[in-house]
């Protein structure tokens, strides 16, 4: 899921980091493998036959065989419905998603879709609004967490039911925690520079925090802005160089100033570090897991620290389920609500996958319950933020994450960066 994101650094605060992004959606490893390939001789099911369901997803990484297994274990259930899962390569998601919604030939029926992506679509009267749907199968609003819900109901329709959430979280190496004497991950700035204090050692080459200065800044920098009482948008213009941002910028650098992070760290530099056990905390996504547990890391997870002065809080993205506006074919929409709600009682192979699930009945399961990892994950679910609900808000930010590089490399001041950045975005409006 991690890649996605990464091209999420183009696409969120993409299409919105969109990051977001990234990482879901196949992870640094993502590759193009595909699902079942949808049978094309046999009808929609109108005649008595099984009735053919095209579903599209973003998942070419390790997260992939997750969600397709849980489509194997649907279409086991019952005879009526038959969906086809196919994965698109992450990186392109979007750009055949488009050409496919434009050709009534080649489009899926079901899709998934970043939920900060929805306004763009629904913008552009691609989507359709799920309320009847979801009541005819009896899925409820009430069965999911409020955020994304409340994110996909525009002008008071639902136009996606969420699949996941996934937060910027805090993973930790457990071993280098015990040998600086630490007994809890830090839950505030006061407690995470002492933490990073105790963990560095830098002749050992060990740091307590490696600071990236490219992705996951898509989900590190909004996380800050948020938490210092910060918007990257006030209702009517960017606003990501206001005081409150540029003192969190200013703070990532302090953390290289003071020697417990190196400078200039490339890309995939944290993870790397944090794999060979000399960075021990990184900021970064759910979609990371999988990748800790077949290293054998002894790692822990958390909350991300309340690093601001404000409140707490943290950017998040999720992945749901939504439908193409022209899809009028009764037989399909019956069978994707029959899906849909087999999915919000039937997910945990996606939880597998190292995702927190949005449906409350899956959150609310015992078996969910003993999922240490993803269970701390959902802890921070009642205060997550999304990007801003501005259309081609990719576009519009996209200018943060090369000024912030700037910023977090020492090469011009934050105040500065973070000035520039909100000039380019001003005229990317005007474009």
């Amino acid at each position: 899921m991690k890649k996605v994101y990464k091209s999420l650094s183009s696409m969120l605060l993409m299409l919105a980091v969109v990051a977001l992004v990234a990482a879901g959606c196949g992870g640094k490893d993502a590759g193009s493998g595909n699902g079942s390939a949808p049978d094309t001789n046999a009808g929609s099911g109108g005649g008595g036959g099984t009735t053919q369901i095209l579903f599209w997803s973003p998942f070419s990484g390790s997260d992939g065989p997750f969600m397709k297994k849980i489509v194997d274990q649907y279409n086991a259930s019952q005879d009526q419905y038959k969906v086809n899962f196919v994965i698109q390569p992450n990186g392109e998601y979007y750009k055949q998603l488009d050409v496919a919604l434009s050709s009534s030939k080649e489009r899926p029926d079901l899709m998934i879709m970043h939920v900060d992506t929805v306004p763009t679509y629904v913008n552009k009267g691609q989507l359709q609004p799920l309320d009847d749907i979801a009541a005819s199968a009896g899925i409820n609003k009430e069965d999911y967490v409020e955020a994304p819900v409340e994110y996909a109901t525009i002008d008071g329709k639902w136009y996606e039911i969420p699949l996941d959430i996934h937060p910027l979280v805090m993973y930790y190496n457990k071993d280098l925690f015990e040998q600086a004497g630490i007994q809890n991950p830090p839950t505030n700035r006061e407690e995470f520079e002492s933490a990073v204090e105790k963990l560095t050692d830098k002749d050992k080459g060990v740091y307590g925090y490696v600071l990236p200065t490219l992705w996951p800044q898509q989900f590190i920098f909004p996380t800050l802005v948020w938490q210092n009482g910060g918007e990257l948008w006030n209702g009517s213009d960017v606003a990501y160089n206001s005081p409150e941002a540029v003192e969190m910028v200013q703070w990532m650098r302090s953390l290289v100033d003071k020697g417990y992070s190196p400078g200039n760290v490339q890309q995939d530099g944290e993870n790397t570090l944090f794999l060979q056990g000399k960075n021990a905390i990184q900021f970064n996504g759910p979609w990371m897991k999988s990748q800790f547990d077949e290293a054998g890391l002894n790692y822990g997870v958390a909350p991300v620290p309340q690093i601001g002065k404000a409140k707490q809080a943290v950017f998040a993205g999720s992945h749901g389920f939504v439908i193409p506006k022209d899809l009028a074919d009764e037989n399909k929409i019956a069978g994707i609500g029959d899906f849909l709600k087999y999915v919000a009682t039937n997910s945990m192979d996606w939880a597998a996958s190292g995702q927190a699930l949005a449906a409350k009945p899956m959150l609310e399961s015992e078996e969910f319950k003993q999922l240490e990892v993803q269970n701390n994950i959902a802890s921070s679910f009642s205060y997550v933020q999304f990007a801003p609900n501005v259309l081609n808000w990719g576009t519009i930010s996209e200018p943060i994450w090369g000024e912030l590089n700037n910023a977090l490399l020492g090469k011009k001041d934050a105040q500065q960066a973070m000035d520039d950045a909100a000039a380019k975005s001003r005229q990317a409006m005007k474009n």
